[in-house]
């Protein structure tokens, strides 16, 4: 018997886009032999995903889940070619599997995610497996999963028909906050904030310093095509990047149902009246194709 090594059983994935568990038991099937287990593979059913694998999967659709208890929840985002295949009873059967497989188990990320099992195999394989089925290239794009530990709520928004999705958690000091209509109603309004601003981060030192450095480079470079002097370019850069953290952080965003107020006002005005301190501890905005 022939040693089927993990280098082994990544080359055939890598030549057939079968999953991992397929490729390890074709290869044990076939003695090791790797054009008779691409064979064994096609006469399976199993590699005919791959002829659709370089076909782009750009439609499909977001799909979130929260915990009974609000205390978790998960956002995925599951591609396919066509909007006619996103919108048949098929695909959003496999989308219902996948998020309630998901929601029922540990996985924090894409990664994980696509190694949990489901059905006979694991996620990945279920979902290469409905390719041939359904005849078109599905792949779990994203997936995340955002929990609150003490007082807070995860809760999340859809929007337009599975075309923007969003995730989040905050966090209170006092559960009874929690369970008021205040901390319920800014929880629901940031969530539809969030998915009409788009934000790239809760505040400016999340945000990633090669944005910022290619934004400031931008803006210098935009400054100088104007005529503005070299040596005044300093004192007006920080007034770019403050209408640059306005623009990419929630909190520094005008809130979208009064522009008067930013986000990080908005919560500060609902803790005061709540008499508690209220906070985002993270959100995840995913767009479909994005």
């Amino acid at each position: 018997m022939a040693e089927i090594t993990a280098a082994i059983v990544k080359a055939l994935r890598d030549k057939t886009d079968a999953g991992m568990m397929d490729c390890k038991k074709a290869l044990t099937e076939c003695n090791g032999d790797m054009d008779a287990a691409v064979k064994y593979l096609r006469e399976k059913g199993i590699a005919k995903a791959a002829a659709k694998a370089d076909r782009d999967a750009n439609e499909g659709v977001v799909r979130a889940i929260v915990a009974e208890d609000g205390k978790s929840g998960i956002i995925l985002e599951l591609n396919c070619e066509t909007d006619f295949c996103a919108k048949g009873d098929k695909f959003q059967g496999l989308v219902n599997q996948v998020a309630s497989t998901l929601t029922a188990s540990t996985a924090k990320d894409l990664d994980e995610a696509l190694q949990i099992p489901m059905g006979e195999g694991s996620v990945e394989e279920g979902i290469k497996a409905a390719c041939s089925a359904i005849g078109e290239n599905m792949s779990l794009r994203k997936f995340n999963r955002l929990s609150v530990e003490g007082a807070g709520k995860v809760a999340s928004y859809i929007h337009a028909g599975g075309k923007v999705g969003v995730l989040i958690a905050v966090t209170a000091t006092k559960p009874e906050s929690v369970d008021s209509e205040a901390f319920q109603t800014l929880v629901k309004d940031l969530t539809l904030h969030i998915a009409a601003a788009a934000p790239k981060s809760i505040s400016s030192t999340e945000l990633d310093p090669k944005f910022i450095a290619e934004e400031q480079e931008i803006a210098r470079t935009q400054l100088i095509q104007e005529g503005k002097p070299e040596h005044l370019l300093d004192k007006i850069l920080p007034g770019k990047l403050k209408a640059l953290y306005a623009q990419s952080c929630l909190l520094n965003q005008g809130f979208v149902k009064d522009p008067s107020i930013t986000v990080e006002t908005l919560i500060a005005n609902i803790g005061k009246e709540l008499g508690d301190t209220i906070a985002i501890s993270a959100f995840v905005r995913d767009q479909l194709g994005a």
